[in-house]
């Protein structure tokens, strides 16, 4: 490795992936450095950790919650931006090496696509890029050299098992899934979940749009999308197991029979870490498996008939196209009504369901098509999905 620090640019600081990032980045003994934080509003937790970092940069992408925040003692070394423009000119510029794409939902595809543009490494937590326009993005890399790192738990270890042998020996690939809270509640207890309740992830910690997510199973819905274009697979080699340990992170079978996982304890830190040291490891703050105690396993068939959302991710990932987009932008528009209180959360997926079957299906939209389409399936969900929008 190089004796020059590796300089990230944490997009999305402020989030769960982004404090986890600064964790490693302050661990490292200076081998990785922070030159750029970014958040969309949470100015005062930026402050500190600008403070904290002492970065070069410092992103607000909404320029009202920046003009009305309180900067005192912001390190005269680092420079304040703002807008969402300044995130795509951190994201691109030279003296970045990695972009840490953080940011959650489709909020965060303007800014990854400078970085790929730019031909930057990419560690991508952001798995809407991929799910909104995986065949666009996956082309712009290579058009430019850029290299996408997987960030997501699941993709990580489906990347690191996948170096035990050739692509063309894959079998299939199995994202695990913890199953969420209310992995054995009946239909009739999922309808009176609190939002409290889908906040309480058994193993994780994250924020609220993703953890609403593992209790809806969404997020295997669209990590099904996202692995169909990053590892270049047909929808019929990815399967889902429900694995409530969130020990054994993914797992890939080849087609001798060889099944190779990759495990650890349930902590973002380490493929974080992995994606920001790629192709090197070294040691850092994540726990270890403790191997001199009794560690029980249990994995099941994930029934798609009693997790609705599989079916979704599968269908938009056999469809191409608009599918993944209109699904993405649905979903975030439904889990926010659910937040609010305007939405149970059982009725997440089945309008989610109808706004994808009533979305005028483009086969080859461009960028700025799948964005219109994304804005129309986050209206459709607001009028209650009765398909009256137009495009």
């Amino acid at each position: 490795m190089s004796n020059r620090p590796i300089n990230v640019a944490v997009l999305g600081s402020t989030g769960s992936i982004g404090r986890n990032a600064l964790e490693v980045i302050s661990s490292s003994g200076g081998a990785l450095q922070a030159v750029a934080l970014a958040a969309n509003r949470s100015c005062p937790l930026l402050l500190e950790q600008a403070r904290r970092m002492r970065p070069r940069w410092l992103v607000v992408a909404d320029p009202a919650a920046a003009a009305e925040a309180d900067w005192t003692g912001l390190p005269p070394e680092t420079q304040r931006l703002s807008g969402p423009e300044a995130l795509d000119r951190v994201a691109a510029d030279p003296a970045v090496d990695v972009v840490l794409a953080a940011i959650v939902g489709s909020a965060g595809l303007r800014s990854t696509w400078a970085a790929l543009e730019a031909g930057k490494t990419v560690a991508l937590a952001n798995k809407e890029t991929l799910v909104m326009a995986g065949p666009l993005a996956m082309r712009l890399a290579e058009k430019t050299g850029a290299r996408l790192l997987p960030v997501d738990s699941e993709h990580s270890a489906i990347f690191q098992a996948l170096q035990s042998g050739r692509r063309e020996e894959v079998r299939r690939i199995i994202l695990t899934a913890s199953g969420g809270p209310f992995l054995r509640h009946t239909p009739e207890q999922l309808a009176r979940v609190t939002v409290a309740e889908a906040l309480e992830h058994p193993t994780w910690e994250m924020g609220p749009k993703v953890t609403v997510d593992s209790a809806t199973m969404m997020n295997k819905a669209l990590e099904i999308i996202e692995a169909r274009w990053l590892f270049d697979l047909s929808p019929e080699q990815i399967e889902i197991v429900i694995h409530p340990q969130s020990v054994v992170h993914s797992l890939v079978e080849f087609i001798d029979g060889s099944v190779i996982a990759q495990m650890s304890p349930p902590d973002m830190r380490l493929p974080i870490q992995y994606a920001l040291y790629y192709p090197h490891r070294r040691s850092g703050p994540a726990p270890r498996l403790d191997f001199s105690r009794v560690l029980e396993l249990c994995f099941e068939p994930a029934d798609g008939n009693r997790f609705a959302a599989l079916r979704l991710g599968w269908e938009a990932a056999r469809a191409g196209g608009s599918s993944g987009a209109v699904l993405n932008g649905a979903n975030e528009a439904a889990v926010g009504q659910f937040l609010a209180g305007k939405l149970p959360l059982h009725r997440i997926v089945p309008v989610c369901g109808e706004v994808v079957r009533r979305h005028p299906f483009d086969p080859q939209p461009t960028l700025a098509r799948l964005l219109e389409l994304d804005r129309w399936a986050r209206q459709e969900v607001l009028d209650n999905g009765n398909g009256n929008g137009n495009v």
